[in-house]
């Protein structure tokens, strides 16, 4: 059992990328603090990882919200005892719109989830990394704004993205002293529901014409990955085979950024 004993939270958990890892990290040992804001979906994964003899906690909290976030950490700790792996998935896609189309309010509520809720998680749960004596941080970042740059009006999201990995790349430096390692993973297409809540508009006025080669992920013939090989990636890097791995990158994208 790869994480017997430990204790791991993954924020945006209810579906998805999520909840395909936290199901794994149960299914390897771990306990599993399986944090959304959407109270449905993190009991039917809390209840999926019981039936199959895992532990786990639900954990509602919105990832900006400073009180809740402390207080969904702080239940976390309690239950466990501890916190050793943290994996911050949670964010939004936002509005993709051109430049001069893309609302302040809908630019800031982006920056909000993606960089507000990665720095809280990150910043509420360091503590309890540093007083394990050691930790693994894996940030789900994207293709979008470390790889590619061609998704039309997706100038937020991919900002935040870009940041993500500067985040990962500071602090594994600032956390390396502290045995905690930050690494991130940047999925391209991935069969999730994330893409049912992307609000797009005038994204053919912003995009670029390109003629693809056949297909845009070229080791599986165009189709998208699934979540689980992202999940796989994931636990990778935050188990004791990846212990030398830290301040990196890892692009889960079938090749589909090579092209673009």
């Amino acid at each position: 059992m790869l994480f017997a004993g430990k204790v791991a939270l993954v924020t945006g958990a209810g579906s998805g990328i999520g909840k395909a890892t936290a199901e794994a990290f149960a299914r390897l040992g771990a306990s599993v603090g399986v944090l959304s804001r959407t109270e449905e979906e993190v009991d039917a994964v809390v209840r999926d990882i019981r039936g199959q003899g895992g532990d786990a906690i639900a954990l509602i909290a919105d990832i900006a919200d400073e009180a809740a976030m402390r207080a969904a950490v702080d239940r976390l700790v309690g239950a466990f005892g501890a916190l050793d792996i943290v994996i911050a998935n949670a964010g939004i896609n936002g509005v993709w719109a051109p430049i001069d189309d893309l609302e302040p309010a809908e630019w800031d509520e982006t920056i909000t989830v993606n960089l507000r809720g990665t720095y809280l998680t990150l910043h509420l749960t360091v503590p309890h990394l540093k007083a394990a004596g050691e930790g693994s941080i894996v940030v789900v970042s994207s293709i979008n704004g470390t790889r590619t740059f061609t998704t039309p009006g997706a100038t937020a999201y991919s900002a935040t993205k870009a940041a993500q990995l500067a985040m990962v790349q500071q602090l594994a430096l600032e956390l390396g002293k502290s045995h905690i390692r930050v690494n991130a993973i940047c999925p391209g297409a991935i069969e999730t529901e994330i893409d049912d809540n992307t609000r797009q508009r005038g994204t053919d006025e912003a995009g670029i014409p390109v003629v693809w080669p056949q297909g845009q992920i070229p080791i599986s013939a165009g189709e998208p990955g699934t979540a689980a090989e992202v999940a796989d990636a994931i636990l990778f890097l935050a188990s004791s085979k990846a212990r030398h791995i830290t301040g990196v990158p890892l692009w889960i994208d079938g090749g589909q950024g090579l092209l673009r």
